[in-house]
């Protein structure tokens, strides 16, 4: 990495933040482009990684291998598997470099993530292309996932120079009264794999931009991505230390990292099971800590949307669709179960199961409406919960096995189950799979309670023409992010600050105006005027 805070490319700084427009890939010239990088990108399979401690590339004996879930039988990068030894070094490294990066100018932080944003625009279709290998996201999913990549860069970087900017409300007389958002330090940044561009990049250039270092711990699941976005960072021009890329396994390397005193704070995306460990091994002082350790969680969910008897009909079964099988379910945010007004259940069930069975599954380099669940043991567990689902009373409407048609990967057909008990296995846990749960209800007000009855409350939408019911769901419905009259995926930066209540997580709200104070400590000074 560069030693000093200097790039060869130029920046260009936005004026005011709007949302990166989505790739278009109707028009034969955006298709001709991503098949294109398709090739590229096809071309550098199998190629190895290695670890980025404190700027030095470094190799290790034990490996891991990212494969692509479409076909396990190609491998998309090889990585160094990192332990307990190598904790301390990548700690050692991003505390020398925080005593520098953290002095750096707001504008020169910023200016970094405007630089990340304008090589993102440039190379949309090559990062989407790998997220197409490595994690099975058709062209629509891959191209949003990197436009919201852009969106953070821009837009974290916007709001980290309005942070600098803070006054008090009140100015005392006889003093000079200020606020300073200041970094906290070392943080461990541990994404998903679900999201392995937009969240892995928006929780790490959150972190810098407000002048922390970061060690860095992708899923092995998605590791190339990650490897690929600290790539783009050091041509961006970051410093060396500032990032530290480590690969390895989340008990041994990850735990180390978390247990570490010296790691100031903690961002995770993933299961509510890790990420309760994590907090409470965060919560636990070692020998030689000096503060709280702040823990940054984003959870799992079990997201429902309610469709009232006077919904608009059509716009319901369609945004039911969208929601529990875009990127096969795989969403923390994904419609899980579908809670229909009886009046209309019987033909709201027969009218979504035509609309799933026109979802075509399959290899997401060819561009399939749905492509493969991410690994092996994802996809037996999916299917076991199928089996509950059925011998707990719900009927099964369509899917609900391996579709071996699709191709040798870990593709499983759409699957809707209907009449599921609200208390149900499939009702209550989170399956991470494109499973839809389909519940009647009595009337609108039931249709909130079931919503409300899980332990998770993320996102949830509601579909209804009254507006007295719209303004009961805006104050009954405990989720972090409501929908009215949409579906509950599709969060857009800046405008749906994203993060869950309950065991979803700490309410984080990425995207939001908030979220950089996550990342910062505030520091009240006042100052007598001597005359």
């Amino acid at each position: 990495m560069a030693t000093t805070l200097t790039s060869r490319v130029e920046v260009r700084i936005p004026k005011t933040f709007s949302n990166e427009p989505l790739v278009d890939f109707s028009r034969e010239d955006n298709a001709r482009k991503m098949r294109a990088a398709i090739e590229k990108v096809r071309g550098e399979l199998g190629r190895e990684y290695d670890l980025i401690i404190g700027g030095k590339r470094t190799k290790l004996a034990k490996k891991l291998q990212s494969i692509n879930p479409s076909d396990p039988s190609q491998v998309v990068g090889v990585f160094q598997e990192a332990g307990v030894a190598e904790v301390e070094p990548a700690m050692q490294a991003a505390l020398k470099a925080f005593e520098s990066w953290s002095r750096v100018p707001i504008e020169e932080r910023a200016n970094l993530l405007f630089r990340v944003a304008n090589l993102l625009q440039e190379r949309k279709f090559e990062f989407s292309a790998w997220m197409v290998f490595e994690v099975g996201k058709n062209w629509v999913e891959a191209d949003a996932d990197v436009a919201e990549t852009i969106d953070f860069a821009y837009f974290y970087g916007m709001e980290a120079l309005k942070l600098a900017k803070v006054e008090t409300p009140i100015q005392l007389p006889g003093e000079r009264n200020s606020l300073r958002y200041i970094p906290l330090g070392v943080g461990a940044v541990i994404p998903p794999w679900n999201f392995p561009c937009a969240i892995m990049a928006g929780m790490t250039m959150a972190s810098i931009v407000c002048g922390n270092t970061v060690i860095l711990k992708p899923s092995s699941d998605s590791p190339t991505i990650a490897a690929k976005f600290v790539e783009l960072l050091e041509e961006a021009g970051v410093p060396d230390g500032v990032v530290n890329f480590c690969t390895g396994g989340g008990r041994t390397f990850g735990g180390g990292v978390v247990n570490h005193p010296k790691t100031r704070y903690i961002a995770f995306t993933g299961s509510k099971e890790v990420g309760l460990d994590i907090h409470e091994h965060a919560a636990k002082t070692q020998p030689g800590q000096i503060w709280i350790k702040r823990t940054v969680l984003e959870m799992g969910g079990k997201d429902s949307i309610v469709v009232d008897s006077d919904a608009d009909f059509d716009a319901a079964v369609e945004g039911v669709a969208q929601a529990a099988f875009g990127f096969s379910g795989q969403k923390c945010s994904a419609c899980s179960r579908a809670i229909v007004h009886e009046q209309i259940y019987d033909r709201f069930v027969a009218t979504l199961k035509a609309r799933v069975e026109k979802i075509t599954v399959g290899d997401t380099t060819k561009n399939f409406g749905m492509g493969p669940v991410i690994n092996e043991g994802s996809m037996n567990k999916i299917l076991e919960y199928v089996e509950k689902g059925i011998q707990e009373g719900g009927r099964l409407i369509t899917g609900g096995t391996r579709d071996e048609n699709a191709g040798p990967g870990y593709f499983i057909q759409p699957t809707i189950i209907a009449d599921v008990a609200p208390q149900s296995t499939i009702s209550q846990e989170e399956i991470f799979g494109p499973v839809l749960a389909v519940i009647k209800c009595r009337d609108f007000e039931d249709g909130l309670k079931i919503a409300n009855n899980t332990e998770f409350g993320l996102t949830g939408a509601v579909y209804t023409g009254s507006r007295d019911k719209l303004d009961y769901a805006f104050h009954e419905y405990h989720v972090g992010n409501l929908y009215l009259n949409r579906k509950c995926t599709g969060a857009m930066v800046g405008a749906h600050p994203f993060g869950g209540f309950n065991m979803s997580g700490t309410d984080s709200k990425a995207g939001g105006p908030d979220y950089l104070l996550l990342f910062t400590q505030a520091k009240s000074i006042a100052e007598k005027i001597v005359r």
